[in-house]
Order: structure tokens, then sequence, then C-alpha cells
């Protein structure tokens, strides 16, 4: 008898803590508006999640996309050391503390994960006079501010590229800010801008209406082989920018999601882990196909390295452009 209660005392003292798991219902806060990209980056991931019975305690989804997502990210700041708040986002969590005076640091949030990467284009109204982005850079350089340009938030993702495909064409063009690319995608298919650089699912509705029309990528390679969307065109048919001349080979965004600074380390794993095991499912891989996005899955010392390179990348824009917070 005492030979197996010290054998149960022994195997209780050297058995493992039990890793976390949440114990109560898991907000996903969502730095956007819903139906923008990253509120439907966040609830395919609930309903992943939901369907396969990944996760025991419910989840709930709240939208706070005030401030280009600032809104999300100050509310969740509030929120240190709990494992109940994961937030969903872009690049924009470790930009915005450099363009805007927000009262948060990105260090008060800890990086998870990215899961995907979104695609930018330039894209033209489709009774637009140029069919290929060598013309379009021509015209727009010889007529310096005469091609405007249409996108999301000022000082954001979207201009930060076109500030960036001015510098190396060596091309002078206006922006005009609007809400969200929805709303930048309207205005192309209305002719009110002579372009912007939607992200492929933005503008998708409008060029399988032939209503706006693409002329190039900003990814390494050209998309991988898909069914034909407007007359006879696919996303594969799409050049890269690179073949069409502009020294701006890759420019993308990341799908992240965060955690209150001050959890530990098991809560980190923890939800990593999840979020793997959702990029895996059938639905994840629709997901992206449907969206257009690579699905490059990034954690730890990855996800880290490509902050970092993002970052710097952008600061000399910021710096060149006088946009740089102080």
């Amino acid at each position: 008898m005492r030979l197996v209660s010290a054998l149960a005392l022994t195997l209780a003292v050297s058995a493992p803590a039990l890793a976390f798991e949440p114990s109560r219902p898991v907000e996903f806060v969502v730095t956007s508006g819903a139906g923008g990209g990253t509120d439907t980056f966040a609830r395919t991931v609930q309903s992943i999640i939901t369907k396969h019975e990944l996760m025991d305690s419910s989840i709930v989804v709240t939208n706070k996309g005030g401030g280009s997502g600032a809104e999300g990210y100050v509310y969740a700041t509030g929120y240190r050391g709990d494992p109940h708040k994961l937030i969903f986002g872009t690049n924009n969590e470790y930009l915005l503390p450099s363009v805007a005076k927000v009262p948060y640091k990105a260090e008060d949030l800890v990086p998870v994960a990215a899961m995907a990467l979104d695609e930018f284009l330039i894209w033209v109204n489709g009774e637009s006079e140029f069919d290929d982005a060598a013309a379009f850079i021509a015209a727009a350089k010889a007529t310096p501010n005469a091609v405007t340009f249409g996108g999301s938030q000022s000082k954001d993702t979207d201009q930060i590229l076109v500030s960036m495909l001015g510098d190396v064409v060596g091309a002078q063009f206006r922006y005009i800010p609007f809400k969200g690319g929805g709303a930048a995608a309207t205005q192309l298919a209305g002719g009110h801008i002579d372009a912007n650089v939607n992200n492929p699912n933005e503008n998708r509705g409008q060029w399988e209406a032939g209503m706006v029309k693409p002329l190039c990528v900003f990814r390494p390679e050209r998309f991988p082989e898909s069914q034909p969307i407007h007359d006879g065109k696919g996303w594969h048919d799409i050049p890269t920018c690179k073949e069409a001349g502009i020294d701006l080979e890759n420019y993308r965004m990341p799908r992240t999601v965060w955690l209150p600074a001050g959890v530990d380390e098991e809560v980190v794993a923890y939800y990593r882990d999840l979020l793997q095991k959702v990029s895996q499912t059938p639905e994840w891989a629709d997901y992206l196909a449907k969206t257009s996005q690579s699905g490059d899955f990034m954690t730890g010392e990855q996800f880290d390295g490509y902050v970092q390179k993002d970052a710097a990348s952008v600061k000399k824009v910021l710096e060149r452009e006088g946009w740089l917070i102080q």
C-alpha cells in the first residue's frame, strides 16, 4: 500500500503541468469594419475552428476598426496578460505607431502568427486606354500629377505602395484616400479615379463585370493557374510588375494574429498550434483560393524577421514623405 502511494506521489510530482486551454469564451478582436478583408479573415478562422471543433471554448467576434485599426489594438492593450483576447490585423499593427500618434506601441502586443500574404495589383478602369503597365507608367511620367490613385486610408498600405511605385519609376501620382478598398473599387469602376492598387478580392467582382482590369501584380512570380475571371483571362494571365519593367518586385500585406503583452509562452504556443491546424484544413485552402492570397504561415523567428524587414522597408518611405512620427 505504501509502495502504491509512493508511486502515485512520484508520478504526480513528475507529471508535466497541464498546457493552457481557454477557460471562457475567446474574443476575436477584428481591427477593421464588418465586411472588410480583416473581418473576412477572422470570421473564416472562427468558422473553421467551430466546424472542426478545434477548441472547446466559444468565440465572440468584435469589430473595432476605427483609426485604421488603431481602435482594436488600443482596446487589446487594455487587457494585458489576458489569454482570451486574440487580435486580427495586418502590418498596420507595427506601422500605425510610426505614422500616427496612437496610444499604444507595437511591443504592447505579442505576435502569434502571420497566416497569409495578400497581394497588390495595379488596376485601371475597364474602358481605360491602357492594357499594360508599361504604357500606363509612361503616360504618368509624361504628365506629372495627372494620374490619380485611390486607396484605403492615408499613410497606410495602399498609399505607401503608390509612393514606392512613383519613386522607382520616376513618376508623380496624386492619391485620394477612401474608407476602404471597397470604396476605392467603386470609385475606379465609376471612372472617378484613374487607378487603384487593390487586393485581388477587393476588385474581383468589378473585373468579372469588365468594369476594371488588372495591369500587373507586385509578387515575385505570376499567380498560380486558375479559372478564367473575365474575357478568358484568369489570375495567372496577369504579368508581374517586374515583367512590365517596374523595379518593385514584391509588395504584400500579411494577415496577422496577436495577443496582449504579458501572456505566458504556453498561451502563445496554444494559439500558434491552433492556427496551424486551421491553416491545414480544406476550408482554409478554399479561402486562400477565393481571395487569391498566398498561404505563407509564419511564426516565431520567421515572423519576427518578416516584421523587421517589412518595417525597415516602409520606414524609408515614411521618412521620404515626411510621415514619420518623431
